[in-house]
């Protein structure tokens, strides 16, 4: 008999994917409920199953799917129901938030037609009620000055702005059950706090029940009130937050608990020259109108940057999205226009064309934030860990596959594994690949653009211990963007704190995240470490 406080009730939930003609399970006998006005934390690593776990509620599993268990919403079974009877659920009494706003909204709508589209499908509202209940819930998720962005397309607006459209959405229908799928990973530290901040409001108003699926322990701490641990399709480990936090008994949920990035990178030498350096640096984008594209105003995406970074050191460069960190590091390597002073190894660079460029690149390497998108999907992993081999000479008289072994080898890559694609690799492991393909050319100047975003925290550690190792071995200089301070702090010696293409605080590290000055780096501080502090003061 379902008990009338449980609005979810799963028992042994079983899901295989056909491929290649054989069975490939994912969920292996998954049990745990949800009830009224109570949030459950489903966490693991990629791959352990959570999301298609939540997928399964409704039946949103793609045809290849195979499920086999029991899912019951308020009493009524939802694997095998009728399509008419999950339409109704879905969007109505169960509603989902998923990571990436961008490609869950249409960007061919605008956001008021989003809106109304669901809210006619469950609700009938059309015209000028629909118009009402639309500017209510934008008001309620917190969109300023709502009525004027009915209009705008989801590339007009910020991540932020687009993740509280996705909340609006999730909430037209009023859901009993809300399933938030990594809501918060894409976002900004301080954007990252307000949402989470919203859901609970929004929450404790509406009197829903949530389901919330993440890797970041730091908020289950503080938002859930169950966690349920996954591992390779099974719940290893399951109980209320302050139980499993104090106690966890898995060795699984032990090392997720471990897994935070910590200690201080190693002292940068007395003597150690300098690397890179800009002086008063400005990049300002001109913004043209008109048919004779006359230059009517700018954007600044930097007003003036000074920095400085030497071998063996870090400089660690955060701020919110836009606020120019990467704009500042591309200056910096002369990938992008830029006025002022710029130098490397001593030698001015602001200056030089593109041919004389060219044998200097070898000096300066860059990791981007998605190891999935820089990596060709067509080159195997030699092919591209060796491609700079073709450009510049190194003064390596061996073959480049030897020279490619080696690096692999150095970054933790299997080199036997070295005529695989990379889609045959995980997420921590291609973004190991990136990283080879930058130090193969042993530059003094690394650009690492958040690199450790994309990942899970257990795989997060090790590309900063990764990151550690070569620094300490080769001398590398890093520049390091990130909007996640516990790795920042973790990795850097210096920081630079931008805030809409302004430099608004810099400093030692130490100093920086210790003593902050400036009211904005406290408020990202405050953002970043005030969730750790919080959860953990509601597990004692």
């Amino acid at each position: 008999m379902t008990r009338p406080d449980r609005v979810l009730d799963v028992r042994d939930l079983r899901v295989s994917f056909r491929q290649d003609g054989k069975e490939v399970p994912a969920v292996r006998g998954v049990s745990f409920h949800v009830d009224r006005g109570e949030t459950v934390a489903l966490v693991g690593e990629s791959g352990s199953g959570k999301s298609v776990t939540a997928l399964s509620t409704v039946s949103l599993l793609p045809d290849s799917a195979r499920v086999e268990g029991a899912v019951d919403y308020e009493g009524t079974s939802m694997i095998g129901a009728p399509e008419r009877e999950l339409r109704r659920v879905r969007g109505n009494d169960i509603s989902f938030i998923f990571q990436e706003p961008m490609t869950s909204l249409n960007p061919l709508h605008t956001i008021e037609k989003q809106l109304a589209e669901s809210l006619s499908l469950h609700q009938g509202l059309t015209g000028a009620a629909a118009r009402a209940r639309i500017l209510d819930l934008m008001d309620k998720v917190g969109i300023q000055d709502a009525e004027s962005r009915l209009g705008a397309y989801p590339h007009q607006l910020s991540g932020g702005q687009r993740q509280r459209v996705m909340i609006a959405m999730a909430l037209a229908n009023g859901p009993d059950l809300l399933v938030a799928d990594e809501p918060t990973t894409a976002l900004d530290v301080t954007i990252q706090a307000q949402i989470l901040e919203l859901l609970a409001q929004l929450q404790r108003d509406e009197g829903m029940s949530m389901l919330f699926i993440t890797h970041d322990l730091g908020i289950v701490r503080r938002f859930a009130d169950r966690v349920c641990v996954m591992k390779s399709g099974e719940i290893v480990e399951a109980g209320p937050v302050a139980e499993i936090f104090d106690a966890p008994q898995h060795p699984y949920t032990q090392m997720l608990l471990a897994a935070e990035p910590h200690g201080t990178p190693d002292p940068v030498a007395t003597d150690a020259p300098e690397i890179a350096a800009t002086e008063h640096l400005k990049v300002w984008f001109p913004i043209q109108t008109g048919l004779l594209k006359r230059t009517t105003g700018h954007v600044k995406a930097v007003n003036d940057a000074t920095l400085s970074v030497r071998a063996g050191e870090t400089v660690g460069i955060v701020g919110e999205s836009g606020s120019g960190k990467t704009t500042l590091a591309l200056a910096t390597m002369r990938l992008i226009q830029s006025e002022g002073p710029i130098t490397l190894l001593g030698r001015r660079i602001d200056g030089l064309q593109t041919k004389e460029l060219r044998p200097l690149r070898q000096d300066m390497q860059i990791v981007f934030q998605d190891p999935y998108g820089s990596l060709s999907p067509r080159m195997t992993v030699a092919e591209i860990v060796a491609e700079g081999l073709r450009l510049h000479d190194t003064g390596d008289d061996r073959p480049p596959r030897e020279q490619v072994a080696e690096i692999l080898s150095e970054t933790g890559i299997d080199p036997a594994s070295m005529d695989r694609y990379p889609h045959e690799f995980s997420g921590g492991q291609r973004q190991r690949i990136a990283i080879a393909r930058a130090m193969i050319l042993r530059p003094k100047l690394v650009v690492l653009d958040e690199p450790t975003s994309a990942l899970d925290q257990t795989v997060q550690v090790q590309i900063v211990e990764l990151l550690r190792d070569l620094q300490r071995k080769h001398g590398l200089a890093y520049l390091f963007i990130s909007h996640d301070l516990r790795v920042v702090r973790a990795l850097s010696h210096k920081v630079i704190v931008m805030k809409r293409g302004d430099v608004v605080e810099a400093g030692d590290a130490a100093q920086v995240f210790d003593a902050p000055q400036d009211p904005y780096t406290r408020a990202l501080m405050a953002a970043a470490f005030d969730l750790v502090a919080e959860g953990e003061a509601v597990s004692a």
